[in-house]
């Protein structure tokens, strides 16, 4: 490449003259594309409209939101699904702050991903000089990321783009932050001092093994187990280490129970599944083992229903996750893999001490629970209008016989009941709003999926849920995705049937829309459409959708009185002083 006799750096205010001189942007750019970072989630502006075209002059994908809360939620499913962070591009300030929430969901959910946000002058923001749209966005991340960077000069951006790598990927995972100053992005240098910046960081990802002694105590409670069973968690399923998990499940017999995006990992439908016995587990098993998963408010704390004399095994890559609620009886702290291969060292030649009437009391109560829940659907399926277990009595034999479709899931009833009457398959083919149960991930999550993996995509979204980023299903379609977004419209947060109990004209506070007609706005972005009303009308649609390879939505008619306030969690809704439903 050419070279110059100008200075090494020039003012921003200098044009720079290719291809002997390059910008920041440029910089940031081949940052990330030699790192292996080919695909960047974000919505452009000032001052990163440029770094985004850079982007794109070098081969990278640049994918384009309306919200930045959803490109951040793409770059947040993206790292969870490949292990490779993925990577989000905003504005300054609020735009800032809109990323901020996916990044701080993806640090508490343990998604790799990288924030880059464009920044005034940190001088000016310290000085307080009111520049345009000032705000000291470095210390307002900090509390919420694992690490955070800030450029003030293009010579230090390789540097900090590949040690945000190595943050959001090591130890265990989350979001990382780079405050790119409008000064580092706009400053000229000549490209072969640009060019000496660059490096290839080694040993991005260390694993740590676990001691041996720790191992050697899980394996001799696992092994003595009467009633042992497996618990497994989004941790295991990001790990990427399955085939360990199905080994020391399908060797030793041992029973195993997923959490919600941990189901087809082992197949929720497998003989040793028992999905179906939630409670049975909690109650009665006398020692679990929890892989990739934490013993918070999703598993009442290790208390409540539990066993009170179960013993808990907890592999985890963070030590202070052990005995958060509960004492663990046998932490294994390490990398998944190295300390799924040392158990299964350790497990060698050991003979399981399973009470024999264990497993065939798993299996008996897992048959009489289906039948159950098969019954439930077959009623469901003749409501009218329908519920949400109408819907799902279409939606469950097309997505089971799909089970390479990656299924997007969020909402109140429709997030508890599609969880329930789905079973996955294969690992890695469920994403919901996980850790938090926050609401406002579907749009971003369906694209960060189908463009991260190339596969089709579902997404079943409740009606509230939908209101927080179906904008953003107008992404969907300038991509031309596979993917397939169906709303369950029970015109409410929770139902439709709230009573404003002061009266008057207002809406109760959990009322929407049971007359919105959400396909009208799939027409707006060129999608195939269809409004549905039966079943049937529903096996036709996603049948044929899914086919399609193509943007489509379904807007599912349910009747107002479908659902009820939900969720597993009553200790946080304190019973009223007065009864606002009447």
């Amino acid at each position: 490449m050419a070279t110059n006799t100008t200075s090494a750096t020039t003012p921003a205010t200098d044009a720079p003259k290719f291809p002997e001189q390059v910008t920041g942007m440029y910089i940031l750019a081949e940052s990330l594309h030699r790192l292996g970072l080919d695909t960047v989630y974000g919505l452009v502006g000032i001052p990163v409209t440029e770094a985004a075209y850079a982007m794109q002059k070098i081969g990278m994908k640049f994918v384009g939101f309306r919200h930045e809360q959803q490109a951040g939620m793409a770059a947040a499913t993206h790292g969870f699904l490949t292990k490779k962070p993925g990577v989000l591009l905003t504005v300054s300030s609020l735009g800032m702050m809109n990323g901020l929430t996916a990044t701080a969901n993806a640090t508490v959910n343990c998604y790799p991903m990288i924030q880059i946000s464009g920044a005034s002058d940190p001088t000016m923001v310290d000085m307080n000089v009111g520049t345009y749209e000032q705000l000291d966005q470095f210390n307002t991340a900090k509390p919420f990321v694992k690490a955070a960077f800030r450029c003030s000069h293009a010579k230090d951006i390789p540097s900090a783009v590949a040690r945000a790598y190595r943050a959001a990927i090591s130890g265990r995972p989350g979001g990382v932050y780079i405050d790119m100053t409008t000064p580092a992005l706009g400053e000229v240098m000549n490209a072969a001092d640009a060019e000496a910046l660059f490096y290839s960081p080694v040993d991005l990802y260390s694993e740590t093994a676990p001691n041996q002694a720790s191992v050697d105590r899980a394996v001799e409670l696992l092994s003595n187990a009467k009633r042992p069973a497996i618990l497994l968690g989004k941790g295991a399923s990001y790990a990427q280490v399955d085939d360990k998990i199905k080994t020391l499940v399908e060797a030793y017999n041992i029973p195993y129970l997923p959490m919600s995006m941990a189901k087809g990992l082992m197949p929720d439908a497998g003989p040793l599944s028992a999905l179906s016995c939630r409670s049975m587990i909690m109650e009665q098993a006398d020692v679990v083992m929890v892989i990739g998963a934490r013993i918070n408010w999703m598993l009442s704390f290790g208390r409540g229903k539990w066993n009170k004399d179960v013993k808990f095994i907890q592999l985890d890559v963070e030590p202070q996750e052990i005995d958060r609620n509960v004492p663990v009886a046998a932490p294994v702290v390490g990398d998944m893999g190295l300390s799924l291969d040392a158990i299964l060292a350790g497990m060698k030649g050991k003979t399981m001490q399973t009470d024999p009437t264990w497993i065939p009391a798993l299996q008996a109560h897992t048959k009489e629970e289906n039948t159950k829940f098969a019954a439930r659907l077959s009623t469901a399926a003749t409501a009218t209008p329908m519920n949400h277990w109408s819907a799902l009595s279409a939606i469950k034999p097309i997505l089971e016989s799909n089970p390479d479709v990656i299924l997007v899931n969020e909402g109140a009833n429709t997030l508890d009941d599609t969880r329930d009457a789905v079973d996955m398959a294969l690992p890695r083919h469920r994403v919901d709003c996980a850790s938090w149960s926050i609401m406002g991930m579907g749009m971003g999550s369906t694209v960060g999926a189908a463009v991260s993996t190339g596969k089709s995509v579902v997404a079943i979204e409740g009606d509230s849920a939908f209101g927080f980023s179906g904008m953003d299903f107008s992404t969907i379609c300038r991509y031309n995705l596979p993917c397939t977004v169906v709303i369950f419209n029970n015109g409410g947060i929770y139902n439709g049937i709230g009573v404003n109990p002061g009266g008057g004209d207002d809406p109760a506070p959990t009322t929407l829309d049971i007359h919105a007609r959400y396909d009208k706005l799939g027409d707006a972005f060129g999608a195939t459409t269809y409004y549905v009303t039966t079943p049937a009308e529903l096996t036709s649609a996603l049948t044929e959708a899914i086919a399609s390879k193509k943007p489509c939505l379904i807007d599912v008619q349910l009747a107002d009185d479908a659902g009820k306030e939900s969720g597993h969690i009553g200790y946080l809704n304190p019973t009223p002083l007065i009864d606002y439903t009447v």
